[in-house]
């Protein structure tokens, strides 16, 4: 079988603000950090600690009979539980208690206050939690955008999409396998939004997503203590190889006017790419107005003058 061209993400030791800034962030490509410091939760977040700290807090989670999670499909439901139960049923292989099945696999994405518009924060939802872990001050404060606390079952995977803000994604406890994508090879993604298409990535069917293979695939495997840089709009797909816990920190990359303000997730794409893609709908609109040959050939046109464009590299 074909196989991806495959690149080990770089890898950087003792890495302070100083060197973040001069020789990894300007090059807006993924970099595993080791020994920065992210305070006590490295020995403090047990499951047992994590269920003394978070009590009976209701949380929403996703549920799923299937190791690999689909968002496009939605071949998982939301549930909601005790903090405690979840944290009880998400770090063990089978349960007594179950909504599915007993091997169900459980993921937590903590959320904002008012979901519909407020980014979560961990000082805000899991304060008990937050004082253990120190955020890497590698960004200004008013940056900021949230702090995602996330906890996964062993063997769970997530699919594979971009986010439009940096992002520190950093192991607390257990390990995590990361698959990243250029935003270079967008058009090997079979892109549905934000998302892949193509789920299974490691054996995927070629005969509906034969592009796929000249996407290059850079991965990494994630320690307890490291941080991985994930620049925005650089795919990702992650593979839970352990019970693990892990926040996201994100900041804003461009001027905060230049994001949509409701969006409390931050995926939503810039104001001014947006109003492109609804130009770009408006014009293939207009070309259905004329007879086959005439959309085909001014389809071309329209090509040709985004491949010529001189500030694209295609």
């Amino acid at each position: 079988m074909e196989v991806q061209e495959k690149v080990p993400v770089q890898t950087f030791m003792g890495v302070d603000r100083d060197v973040f800034l001069r020789d990894i962030y300007p090059k807006r490509r993924p970099a595993v950090l080791r020994g920065v410091c992210l305070g006590p939760c490295l020995d403090k977040w047990t499951a047992e600690y994590l269920v003394q700290k978070g009590g009976d807090m209701e949380v929403k989670v996703h549920v799923s009979t299937v190791p690999e999670m689909d968002f496009l499909h939605k071949n998982f439901v939301y549930k909601t539980l005790p903090f405690s139960e979840f944290v009880k049923r998400a770090s063990e292989k089978k349960h007594t208690e179950f909504f599915l099945s007993e091997d169900e696999s459980y993921y937590l994405r903590s959320l904002g206050e008012d979901v519909r518009k407020d980014p979560a924060d961990l000082h805000k939802q899991f304060p008990g939690l937050a004082e253990d872990f120190y955020i890497p001050q590698f960004f200004e404060s008013n940056q900021f955008f949230s702090s995602v606390f996330r906890i996964s079952s062993c063997g769970l995977q997530l699919w594979t999409h971009y986010d439009v803000m940096d992002n520190l994604l950093a192991q607390v406890t257990g390990t995590k396998r990361v698959v990243l994508y250029s935003p270079q090879d967008a058009l090997h993604l079979y892109l549905s939004g934000d998302k892949s298409e193509v789920l299974n990535i490691d054996s995927p069917d070629l005969d509906q997503y034969p592009e796929f293979m000249k996407a290059k695939r850079y991965e990494c495997v994630l320690e307890p203590g490291d941080l991985l840089f994930i620049p925005a709009l650089w795919f990702h797909n992650t593979l839970a190889l352990q019970f693990g816990v892990g926040v996201n920190v994100f900041w804003r990359h461009l001027p905060a006017d230049s994001y949509d303000k409701r969006d409390p997730y931050g995926n939503k794409d810039p104001l001014a790419a947006t109003r492109a893609l609804q130009a770009l709908e408006r014009a293939l609109h207009t070309l259905d107005e004329l007879p086959p040959e005439y959309r085909d050939f001014y389809g071309r046109r329209m090509i040709q003058r985004i491949q010529n464009h001189k500030k694209f590299e295609l």
